[in-house]
């Protein structure tokens, strides 16, 4: 094929993408993988091949995202493949519907994860200043083994399977709503330094309030609540709670399955709390139980 000649690949990818569509036919199964490596060479694309039959194996392999159509000719491009479908048409609703969707859920994961570690780690970078910068961290062992294991993951899981944010018959209805996966507005470098501003901020404002609500601060009794037992637990259920506050309002699809996730991850901090107070001997449990009947 002459326009993938050395000489000639660059005016070829330059009249060809500019384009509505391109045909190049009788081809080899080769020279389909080296017009789809040209795209990504030249343009720096996520590129997207489907076929139906054992020539299309190459092609599909190259691209990005392979799509095999299972029919007559076998299923060697099905296999080689990403994703398999039917029939043609149903590329459609493949791309427009859960290719849209996947994106969102995708980029809604990556911002809370980032945010919530942030806000999470940085609580100790706030401690580390106040105790110069000795090994001692603000929050118990206990709390930080299950974090991201218990009390953060069910919630955020849960809008990475269900969450949508139009329904299927809008997303077939108006493409223009695929626009912004094409041009990767939802999770960039922009929103990578946002999601760690937001956890920046929310740690420092967290920890001040905290620090400076305990620091000098009596009970009832007019005994001192500022051991580090007592700060340690009000902390991490504050912290807990934020970040499940955030998961209200990147959720934009509630279902009964979202709803028992987020209550059961709050829960689970005032069942580990106690369990781990009954099995370790501490008085986390007293503690949380003292924060939470202070008049503040």
């Amino acid at each position: 094929m002459h326009a993938l000649s050395a000489q000639q690949e660059r005016l070829f990818v330059e009249v060809s993408t500019q384009c509505r569509s391109c045909i190049c036919c009788r081809v080899t199964p080769l020279q389909k993988a080296m017009v789809v490596q040209l795209i990504q060479n030249y343009k720096k694309a996520r590129t997207l091949a489907i076929g139906d039959g054992a020539n299309d194996v190459s092609m599909i392999k190259t691209a990005h995202v392979g799509i095999g159509i299972s029919g007559l000719e076998g299923n060697q491009a099905m296999l080689a493949s990403d994703y398999s479908i039917a029939q043609f048409r149903f590329l459609e609703r493949l791309l427009l519907v859960h290719g849209r969707w996947s994106y969102i859920r995708i980029c809604k994961f990556l911002r809370y994860f980032f945010y919530k570690n942030f806000t999470f780690t940085l609580c100790h970078f706030w401690y580390a200043m106040f105790c110069g910068f000795s090994a001692q961290t603000i929050l118990d062992p206990m709390y930080i083994s299950v974090f991201n294991l218990f009390y953060t993951s069910l919630p955020i899981l849960t809008i990475a399977v269900f969450d949508q944010d139009v329904s299927d018959t809008n997303s077939l209805r108006y493409p223009k709503l695929y626009e912004p996966g094409m041009h990767n507005r939802l999770f960039n470098e922009r929103e990578f330094v946002f999601c760690s501003l937001h956890g920046f901020y929310t740690s420092a404002v967290m920890f001040a309030v905290v620090y400076g609500t305990f620091i000098y601060g009596v009970d009832d009794s007019g005994r001192t609540i500022s051991d580090y037992a007592f700060v340690v637990t009000v902390l991490a259920f504050i912290l807990v709670s934020i970040v499940s506050v955030q998961i209200l309002f990147d959720t934009q699809y509630w279902t009964y399955i979202n709803t028992l996730a987020l209550l059961i991850s709050l829960a689970s901090y005032f069942g580990f709390t106690y369990v781990f107070s009954l099995l370790l001997k501490d008085t986390y449990y007293v503690f949380l139980k003292r924060a939470m009947t202070q008049p503040c």
